[in-house]
């Protein structure tokens, strides 16, 4: 058994708030109680001056999302390499891909298109010295060939160039086991995005919707987890209370 991951939060969860004032509200990320952030963006915030904030209010950045350039596929690895950059100015582990273009009806040759691309960028992200991993969502488990996508590309993809992100929330939405999935990828799963659904497809706050995550977290630990973070893009009151009350969750559950 390892260490219980640490709680951070996937900074989309708080976009409003990091669009006005990004620095600002790493101030109220850690007096919550998170202890790391995944940026999605960084608001015009210089690499050395988002890192010396994070580590004055005692945050760690282990991770950030990085969208890859699908719709200009022949500047897609020159925009990675300067994404890759500033994330190695940042001092990041984890460079995350959120989400790749799965068709209607996707093909064998969809996937064969995609693993290349994930193969080139995981061995970009390895040259520069991290370590490179793939978030989704649910339309990711679209079946081909009778497999869900997401495992057909971790399968032709090199497992030294790519690890998995899982969203434990979209996992259920999906229609499979996030617990079969910990289980399925353990030491292929360093980082892992908690959320909870209830009706439809609107995410509620942890605890309060279908996804079982007390459950969930059990799993955590033995699979060799090593960031947990929040997500959340619904909110009813406002999006610091939301990221509150699951933090508030978590520490109730022990973390």
């Amino acid at each position: 058994m390892g260490k219980k991951p640490m709680v951070g939060i996937q900074m989309y969860s708080l976009r409003d708030e990091a669009e006005r004032d990004f620095l600002g509200t790493l101030e109220k990320v850690a007096e919550m109680g998170y202890e790391a952030i995944e940026p999605m963006g960084y608001f015009n915030a210089k690499a050395p001056i988002l890192k010396e904030k994070a580590e004055q209010v005692g945050l760690v950045i282990p991770s950030t999302f990085i969208s890859l350039n699908f719709k200009v596929p022949g500047k897609l690895q020159n925009d990675f390499a300067k994404e890759l950059d500033y994330a190695g100015l940042l001092g990041v582990n984890y460079i995350v891909t959120p989400w790749i273009p799965i068709q209607e009806q996707p093909t064998m040759d969809d996937i064969m298109f995609l693993s290349e691309v994930l193969t080139h960028c995981g061995q970009q992200v390895k040259d520069a010295g991290m370590n490179y991993a793939l978030h989704h969502h649910d339309f990711e488990f679209k079946l081909v060939e009778g497999k869900p996508a997401i495992d057909l590309l971790l399968e032709l993809v090199p497992e030294e160039l790519i690890a998995v992100e899982l969203d434990l929330g979209w996992v259920y939405m999906a229609g499979y086991s996030p617990v079969d999935y910990i289980r399925k990828y353990k030491g292929r799963v360093p980082l892992v995005h908690i959320r909870d659904f209830a009706q439809g497809r609107k995410d509620v706050e942890l605890g309060e919707g279908v996804v079982g995550c007390k459950e969930l977290l059990k799993e955590l630990e033995p699979a060799g987890v090593e960031y947990l973070f929040v997500e959340q893009e619904h909110f009813l009151k406002s999006s610091l209370h939301s990221a509150q009350a699951n933090i508030d969750y978590l520490k109730k559950l022990g973390y």
